[in-house]
């Protein structure tokens, strides 16, 4: 039995986003990510990501209000709650933490917003939320 609901691919989250009002996804990446490398753009699904770092920059460091500040969200605790980071390491630990704070569908959007590394050790060419040309913008 998993630990959280899933992993979901860039577009099965997308879809879900779609499909589900009450669906919610959550940027658990750093500030400094969502400055410079970019961040899912759901307006047109008349929706805005939240923004909560799993992990403090530049520090580094886990953030130990994670579980507070998600759920100071108001988010309904039966309600799809998808989780993106970079790859898909940092949100699959989120959607394990809510999950057991009582999120009954935590997902981990299993790609991340740049994906896996290519030969070169550069994201943002093999796979993720960029690369499947869902919608995102940056500043």
């Amino acid at each position: 039995m998993a630990d959280y609901a899933g992993d979901l691919s860039p577009q099965d989250a997308w879809n879900l986003l779609e499909s589900e009002p009450s669906a919610l996804l959550v940027d658990v990446r750093t500030r400094a990510e969502w400055a410079y490398v970019g961040v899912t753009d759901l307006s047109p699904l008349s929706k805005k990501p939240v923004f909560v770092e799993w992990q403090t920059f530049p520090e580094g460091q886990r953030n130990d209000r994670f579980a507070d500040e998600v759920g100071g969200i108001g988010i309904d605790r039966d309600a799809p709650v998808l989780f993106l980071c970079r790859s898909g390491a940092r949100s699959a630990a989120a959607a394990r933490l809510m999950t057991q704070q009582g999120y009954t569908r935590c997902y981990n959007v299993s790609e991340g917003f740049e994906g896996d590394p290519d030969a070169d050790r550069h994201r943002g060419r093999v796979n993720g939320w960029k690369v499947r040309g869902l919608p995102w913008t940056q500043n």
